[in-house]
């Protein structure tokens, strides 16, 4: 079985079977398979196509009571429960949903279940899973979607607290290679605050990593992210689950909403700090809430009215930047900044690509910053500074590289981030 996806050879990408970048940035749809109608499943995927997203993360067996409350389609996944007896109409469902996002270039970060169905420390579960049961529901889905184009992600934001639960993780993860002849990779889905290199490191299945920072401001995603990248063995690492648009920041209303700016933060920091790939979230959307359905977590904004957000239109401008430049060569360089960068909001982000010949820096607050040159490959630099809210690139001139430059932003403040992008003025590299 060919894999449709797999990791770069220096363990760092993901890329296809062809051997060209995949960039994953991904959109987060949780209650895709069991809120929506295949008319909204489709409005919802042609949205994020046009605006550049590569990968929707959404679970067959969802969190909002998902085995007991029918689907929009009127099923419910399993007979009595039983993880062992599929309900052939919910599950010719999700076919529907999987074959259309694959039809419109969309590949499925599919979680087989969410995490309270084998691991209840909150939601509704009910707890159905042991490693006999897992590994057949497994099995199931691996035969059943082995042709697709998807990613199986295991966990759904639970712990692995002990070897019970390791098991059930196992087990499923050995039924879906089975099922699937190794066609997908497999990573795993952790709470807040955590990596699946906390609970799954020494798992032979688990292909990359993917962190969950959490929903506050200013989560140090790239910390997480560089001490991922260097656990061995190497693996990808995946920002699967940031801050989302129009959440509560820290759920909590009186500090205010995660918006756009908290977004482009977490997404920059994210790609500059090595992570493989992004997944953007809209509270609003992930639940799919609408007047009628109980809110989780203060969502106050239909759906439907929140698809066109800033923070999610905005995605095709960092896509652009990792498709032009040569993404799979990129490393961290936060050595080079005098003097360090502190954590927080105003945290600065640098890496290097192509062996020096290029270096970018995310100001989030478009803020003065100085970095050294040791190392750079040529003599002479061109500047420009690139805008992740619009896309446009603004010209800084050429330096000669002298042993510690500074920077000023075209604008500085809240809202008024840059991405610095200083390039060897003999590289042949396309416009922005």
């Amino acid at each position: 079985m060919t894999k449709r996806l797999v990791v770069s050879p220096c363990r760092r990408y993901l890329q296809t079977a062809a051997g060209r970048l995949f960039p994953w940035f991904g959109d987060t749809a949780w209650e895709l398979f069991h809120r929506c109608t295949r008319e909204e499943v489709d409005l919802y995927f042609r949205n994020r196509a046009d605006k550049g997203f590569t990968v929707i993360q959404a679970v067959v067996l969802a969190e909002l009571d998902g085995l007991n409350t029918p689907g929009s389609h009127g099923h419910r996944p399993f007979i009595e429960n039983d993880p062992t007896r599929p309900n052939e109409a919910y599950f010719e469902e999700v076919d529907w949903v999987v074959r259309r996002a694959n039809e419109l270039g969309l590949v499925l970060g599919l979680l087989p279940t969410w995490g309270d169905k084998w691991n209840q420390m909150w939601g509704a579960g009910p707890k159905v899973f042991d490693e006999n049961n897992a590994c057949v529901f497994g099995r199931f889905l691996g035969r059943r979607y082995r042709e697709a184009d998807l990613v199986w992600i295991l966990g759904g934001d639970r712990p692995v607290n002990d070897e019970e639960q390791l098991g059930v993780v196992r087990a499923m993860a050995e039924g879906l290679r089975e099922g699937d002849g190794g066609a997908h990779l497999m990573t795993f889905h952790p709470p807040g605050g955590n990596s699946s290199s906390t609970f799954v490191q020494g798992e032979a299945w688990l292909d990359f990593h993917m962190i969950q920072s959490g929903h506050s401001r200013a989560k140090a995603n790239y910390e997480m992210i560089a001490s991922d990248c260097q656990r061995l063995p190497r693996r990808p690492v995946v920002e699967g689950e940031p801050g989302y648009e129009d959440h509560p920041a820290g759920f909590n209303p009186d500090n205010g909403w995660l918006d756009q700016t908290d977004i482009r933060a977490s997404l920059y920091w994210a790609l500059l700090a090595g992570a493989c790939g992004y997944t953007y979230g809209c509270h609003n959307i992930w639940q799919m809430y609408q007047p009628g359905r109980k809110p989780v977590s203060w969502a106050h904004t239909p759906w439907k009215d929140s698809l066109d957000f800033p923070g999610a239109d905005q995605i095709r401008h960092a896509r652009n930047l990792v498709e032009k430049r040569p993404w799979m060569s990129l490393r961290a360089c936060q050595w080079r900044f005098v003097p360090h960068p502190p954590s927080g909001l105003e945290h600065l982000q640098a890496a290097e690509l192509d062996e020096n010949r290029c270096v970018l820096v995310y100001a989030p607050y478009g803020q003065r910053f100085r970095l050294k040159t040791d190392g750079l490959a040529a003599s002479s630099y061109r500047i420009s500074w690139y805008n992740p809210r619009t896309g446009a690139t603004v010209s800084g001139g050429e330096t000669k590289v002298e042993p510690v430059l500074e920077f000023q932003p075209p604008f500085d403040g809240h809202g008024r981030d840059w991405v610095l992008v200083l390039e060897d003025v003999a590289a042949d590299y396309p416009d922005l």
